[in-house]
């Protein structure tokens, strides 16, 4: 795999692990605070969660207009995500990216404590400083209250412009991201099915190589 498509795959974990695992913001605006604050402690109590996500691309003015669907595992810092025909695991120590298209694996290190590390505990610090919010829109989607919070980056050469992350206001859930980008794409995020606590096998984060015997392995390090 090149490093353009690990960097790609890398971008995207961190979207979504973000949306589905925010934490509560510097403190600019009170009520964006409080329920964020309420967001982080709810996501905070669960041994574990499950999400059934829906990943959305678009650029108007390039003619992109691309979905697809994707679900993720969390158990503290370990996860398994499956989005675009990848799966990314994380056992606590190596990341494993493996991509069936290319019978290929990338194997890494992660370690939670560096800045670089992709991990859901690192995820729930992503919005801890760097953007202003304020309290937005609030929408109804079937009966159910989404309150949005807008983001905006502090950094001018930051990619992203801004940020509407929608909060269901009655189960303190992630519901959606939408994130729009300088470059005129926006990337939208929305939660299918969110199930908390659930029995996992104990082999659920375990690297088996023999059932990958024909990819190449790529070991960064």
């Amino acid at each position: 795999m090149s490093n353009m498509n690990f960097s790609k795959i890398k971008y995207i974990t961190l979207l979504v692990v973000a949306v589905l695992s925010t934490s509560s913001l510097f403190a600019q605006d009170a009520k964006a605070k409080k329920l964020l604050d309420e967001v982080s402690a709810k996501v905070k109590s669960y041994d574990n969660m499950f999400i059934d996500f829906k990943y959305g691309l678009s650029n108007e003015a390039a003619g992109i207009n691309q979905e697809t669907r994707g679900d993720v595992t969390l158990d503290g810092d370990k996860y398994k995500l499956n989005l675009m025909g990848t799966m990314q695991m994380y056992d606590g120590k190596k990341l494993y990216t493996i991509v069936p298209e290319d019978e290929e694996i990338t194997i890494s290190t992660q370690n939670p404590g560096d800045d670089d590390a992709i991990t859901p505990s690192k995820m729930l610090t992503f919005f801890n400083e760097g953007y202003t919010y304020k309290w937005d829109i609030e929408q109804n989607v079937s009966g159910r209250k989404i309150q949005y919070v807008k983001l905006v980056p502090m950094d001018s050469n930051s990619e992203l412009k801004s940020a509407l992350l929608g909060i269901d206001a009655q189960t303190k859930h992630i519901y959606r991201l939408i994130m729009t980008q300088n470059n005129g794409s926006k990337i939208t995020i929305t939660v299918n099915t969110f199930k908390t606590d659930q029995p996992l096998p104990g082999n659920l984060f375990t690297f088996d190589a023999s059932k990958y015997s024909d990819y190449y392995i790529n070991e960064l390090d």
